[in-house]
């Protein structure tokens, strides 16, 4: 059986002294695409359009959860990183053994708190535009 629970999924943000994003209950994955460059031209054979690979984009992380005021610093410091527009350190840390994660440099693109709902909790949500060739590897 080769699947992994998600339980324990974590989204980090720095590098040294890593703060933990708490109380998340979803994080959408990285999903690269490649843009393509059409080079078709009168010689091009069968008539066929040919392409030539161009930019890639990693995308947007989205993250929602819980609103915490116990962990609310971690939660609302994304609203100063949206404030100040800068990259900064992120990685995305899967529950396997050995341990692998997606890095990446992002910038915070949206912040959301305080949908509140008669049967639910107050919500938190995020999106954090990856900056840059993210990389999925072994986490040391």
């Amino acid at each position: 059986m080769g699947a992994t629970r998600a339980l324990g999924t974590t989204l980090t943000k720095g590098t040294t002294a890593a703060v933990t994003i708490g109380n998340l209950t979803s994080i959408n994955g990285v999903e690269i695409k490649a843009d393509t460059i059409d080079v078709t031209n009168l010689a091009s054979a069968g008539g066929y359009k040919e392409s030539i690979g161009g930019f890639k984009d990693a995308g947007e992380v989205s993250i929602e959860g819980f609103f915490d005021p116990a962990t609310t610093a971690n939660q609302t410091g994304l609203q100063d990183d949206l404030d100040d527009g800068t990259a900064d350190d992120y990685s995305i840390n899967f529950p396997t053994t050995p341990a692998w994660g997606w890095k990446f440099k992002g910038i915070v693109t949206g912040f959301k708190v305080g949908d509140a709902k008669m049967d639910g909790t107050i919500a938190f949500a995020a999106t954090i535009k990856i900056s840059g060739k993210p990389v999925l590897a072994v986490i040391a």
